[in-house]
């Protein structure tokens, strides 16, 4: 007999070792004001991997804007940014030929809220959206990303709100042909 309930857990893409450069996770304070930081780090990251160079410079700042918008929602949203000693990491990673994907994980719900889960705002008037200062970054996420999603850090139901990770992965032809950098600026 099982203690715990047993839901199937979600398929994840598992990248084998060999499979593509491999970068080193970032951690970094869940403040706001370390987004300059996260930017100026996965831009660093971007360069180093050479068959991004044939993608363009915009396609870079696309997915430089994107991992800012998802370190700022983890900062505001989660109890990274509202614990003193909250974190939040950043992974990158090449998960099949021609995609890059980045991660942001959060150190779990915030306590001051009910429901802290990212989503994208959908039910606005052309006069809300207009007004609005902020609810944004998601939609953005969704018109730049080639897809994104999230997902619990845990698929264990008693291990709910420890943590979500939210992901974007970016897919252009030229980073098909990106071969294995690890020495110049991939880890």
């Amino acid at each position: 007999m099982a203690i715990v309930p047993h839901t199937p857990a979600l398929n994840h893409t598992i990248t084998p070792l060999d499979s593509g450069p491999r970068w080193e996770c970032r951690l970094y304070p869940g403040q706001l004001s370390q987004t300059r930081q996260v930017r100026s780090d996965l831009a660093a990251d971007l360069n180093g991997l050479t068959g991004l160079t044939g993608i363009g410079a915009e396609a870079c700042e696309d997915m430089v804007l994107c991992a800012s918008e998802m370190f700022a929602n983890a900062c505001d949203h989660s109890r990274s940014g509202q614990d003193p000693e909250g974190c939040v990491v950043r992974t990158l990673d090449t998960p099949r030929p021609g995609t890059v994907r980045i991660s942001i994980i959060d150190d779990g719900t915030r306590t001051d809220t009910t429901d802290s889960s990212p989503k994208v705002p959908r039910r606005r008037t052309r006069q809300e959206w207009e007004r609005a200062e902020r609810g944004r970054g998601l939609l953005l996420l969704d018109h730049l990303a080639t897809r994104w999603g999230t997902r619990p850090v845990l698929d264990f139901p008693f291990c709910a709100g420890l943590g979500t990770v939210i992901w974007a992965e970016f897919t252009h032809p030229a980073l098909t042909c990106a071969g294995d950098s690890r020495g110049g600026g991939a880890r």
